[in-house]
């Protein structure tokens, strides 16, 4: 059975599968806030020994229910039930004992707890550092208390408290419950756990069911005030309902509003790349939450020359901590900015954020850090030869720096290294689209002369794109160009995302497209990050051959936009299909590259799930089945459906577009396999074209 994980705002929680903190352990359990490690043990016992875990129930994002048990073969067991949330800035937990021996039977329930305060990348073992220490604990009969005296002048606490009187309480960590249950009787301890920064925290331990119905009336209402999907299509019902969930229970608000972080159990955090991404593709479900991480991403925007950090003026931020080592400089990423391709996204789905909702007023906000960012890029690329790229700077950055960051992906066909500095496929065409898309927007705000610059910019920058990139002999787009300027002659996922990007040119984007559709990129579980012909090739990697979703639904908006249904259709298939082996329905970060073969989806090791991006894929699913791309500019709304094999019907309710929402439902036409396509409301203010669909 998988790990348990939960987060709930600054709060996450990862332990093992039968909700044990293991202390010592190398997978790093623990209840975390703000990059440091509070609790690092809870460990559980009744009458001496630990349970045997029976099932887990993780069908609610922000609930988890594990039910264990005591045996003694043939005569009776204690059962248990483990209940936990974090809820209000606190890890509740509740232990059920119930007896199920024919008699009288004792029920000690013990639980070890123990506090560490580790900066994450301590626990992650990426860093060594100079840190403080647990200057005062104490332990009685009403909870517990650590405080922690950091290096940074940070003052840590962390206090457990619980509603029933204990047997015993000890100063290495165990408190100690005493009953005798009869037969079928029942014993529950609530525990409360609540880690606080700067003043010790202590709120008041309310009744286990009052928090669990606020944190439940929190997803009804988050789930109330989106578009909701019904289909006769279940794997695709199934990703889409957990996505929302777990959408949802990513959210952090940084001081700007709600935007996602990346993932968990360890990227609860904003990032630059990852959070753009992902809101970008819930503008379907939530636009606010782009909104959101627009203003935030602006607040941190680069500022000045830092190698350290490999900041430079108008950059976006790749990566935000707040941890101990980050407070007192011995890690860099307060924030780290070693990201090349976060600043033109940061456009890119700023535009896409107008197209659906109209909000000029976020625009004319954002401007200064608009032409910051332009300014930026245009530094860059004047600086690389014409194209935006990356060359690593800080000592303990990244050496690659597009979302490929893996120190191998970048290579030759004969498995040579690509030599910064590097200039991404991709990263282009984000720049080329965010050019295209601002000019226009500009131009609707009277700026004439910056649309008419940033229009003739992408026009030059698409011809010299085609000129450099186009490798002739594979009739395919190269993943970059490397320090010479020559291309990484090496087919791969990256020049997928141009299609989305309207970059290339009529015939090529065709070419990519059925590329991207054959077995050698996609082996009917979606498109592999580097093909199977490649010397490079390797489905167990990390980026040379195995599957990221969030990759596949750049891929799938770009099929959708340019009018490629069946390709589209094609992909969707084999996400829905790989979606099945997926634990707990949820699309995990990246899965190993092998072809479907009837026997699954072969998982990646060390794969993060939940991860934002990767959940939001199934929104771009939903998107792209109805092809719907809106315009706030013209004021007008496309719908191009192309439905997945084996769905009939699919329902869409209160898309949230320009002044409204847009409620759609498409059925196939069984005897001639076309699709009806029903508006049953639309107050967006804009017209809706519908094309025929297929």
């Amino acid at each position: 059975m998988n790990n348990c994980v939960m987060k709930e705002g600054d709060l996450f929680c990862l332990t093992r599968p039968n909700g044990d903190l293991t202390g010592g352990s190398e997978d790093g359990y623990g209840l975390y806030a703000k990059d440091t490690r509070f609790l690092s043990e809870m460990e559980f016992r009744v009458n001496g020994e630990p349970p045997q875990l029976l099932s887990s129930h993780l069908d609610r994002s922000y609930y988890t229910k594990l039910r264990l048990m005591n045996q003694t073969k043939d005569v009776g067991a204690m059962e248990l039930i483990r209940e936990r949330y974090i809820y209000n800035g606190s890890l509740h937990e509740r232990i059920t004992v119930t007896n199920f021996f024919p008699d009288a039977r004792p029920a000690d329930i013990d639980m070890l707890f123990g506090a560490d305060f580790q900066d994450m990348f301590l626990v992650r073992r990426y860093r060594t550092g100079e840190v403080g220490h647990i200057r005062h604990a104490e332990y009685n009969k009403d909870g517990m208390t650590w405080q922690y005296s950091g290096k940074d002048d940070m003052e840590r606490f962390i206090h457990i408290q619980w509603d029933s009187e204990p047997a015993d309480v000890n100063e290495a960590g165990h408190v100690r419950f005493c009953r005798v249950l009869q037969p079928q009787e029942s014993v529950s301890v609530h525990f409360m756990i609540t880690p606080s920064w700067e003043t010790l925290n202590k709120p008041s331990l309310p009744p286990f069911a009052d928090g669990l119905a606020a944190l439940a009336e929190s997803y009804r209402a988050w789930t109330e005030d989106t578009m909701t999907v019904e289909t006769d299509h279940p794997a695709f019902q199934r990703v889409f309902s957990r996505s929302v969930q777990d959408l949802k229970m990513l959210l952090s608000d940084y001081g700007h509003g709600e935007m996602p972080t990346a993932g968990l159990p360890w990227f609860a955090a904003p990032f630059g790349r990852d959070s753009l991404i992902t809101s970008l593709y819930m503008l379907m479900l939530q636009p606010e939450t782009a909104k959101a991480t627009l203003r935030t991403l602006a607040a941190w925007q680069g500022t000045k020359y830092d190698a350290t950090r490999d900041e430079q003026p108008g950059k976006i931020m790749h990566e935000m901590r707040f941890g101990e080592l980050v407070a007192t400089g011995q890690s860099p990423f307060g924030p780290y900015f070693g990201t090349v391709d976060a600043t033109p996204l940061f456009l890119v789905v700023l535009a896409e954020y107008v197209k659906w909702t109209g909000d000029l007023e976020l625009v004319k906000e954002l401007t200064p850090a608009v032409l910051n960012a332009l300014a930026w890029i245009d530094e860059n690329s004047e600086q690389y030869g014409g194209f935006l790229s990356y060359h690593q700077e800080a000592e303990q950055g990244f050496p690659n720096q597009g979302w490929k960051d893996s120190p191998n992906c970048i290579v030759h066909p004969g498995g040579e290294l690509a030599s910064s500095p590097i200039a991404l496929s991709e990263v282009q065409g984000y720049v080329y689209y965010a050019k295209v898309q601002l000019a226009a927007i500009y131009d609707g705000l009277g700026d004439t002369g910056l649309g008419a610059k940033l229009r003739k910019e992408a026009q030059a920058l698409q011809e010299q794109f085609e000129s450099r990139y186009w490798m002739k002999d594979e009739q395919y787009y190269a993943i970059a160009l490397e320090r010479d300027r020559n291309p990484v002659h090496s087919v791969t996922s990256n020049p997928g995302h141009l299609l989305f990007c309207e970059l290339p040119e009529t015939g090529r984007a065709a070419m990519v497209a059925k590329r991207l559709s054959s077995p050698d990129m996609n082996g009917g579980f979606g498109i592999r990050t580097m093909s199977t012909n490649a010397a490079g090739y390797y489905p167990m990697s990390y980026h040379n051959g195995s599957v990221w979703p969030h990759d596949n639904g750049f891929i799938l908006l770009g099929l959708s936009r340019l009018g490629y249904e069946a390709n589209a259709v094609q992909l969707i298939d084999s996400l829905l299909e790989a979606s099945r082996s997926f634990a707990d329905a949820r699309f995990p970060e990246l899965f190993c590259g092998y072809a479907n073969e009837g026997e699954g989806v072969v998982p990646y090791p060390t794969t993060c799930s939940p991860q934002a991006w990767s959940a939001a894929v199934s929104i771009v699913i939903a998107q792209t089945a109805l092809g719907l791309f809106p315009d706030a500019l013209s004021r007008s709304i496309k719908l191009q459906p192309a439905l997945p094999s084996g769905m009939n019907r699919l329902k869409i309710e209160r898309i949230p577009i320009g002044e409204g929402h847009l409620s759609i439902e498409v059925q196939r036409i069984t005897t001639n396999d076309d699709l009806h396509v029903k508006v049953l409301s639309n107050t967006t203010g804009y017209a809706v074209e519908v094309g025929k669909g297929r």
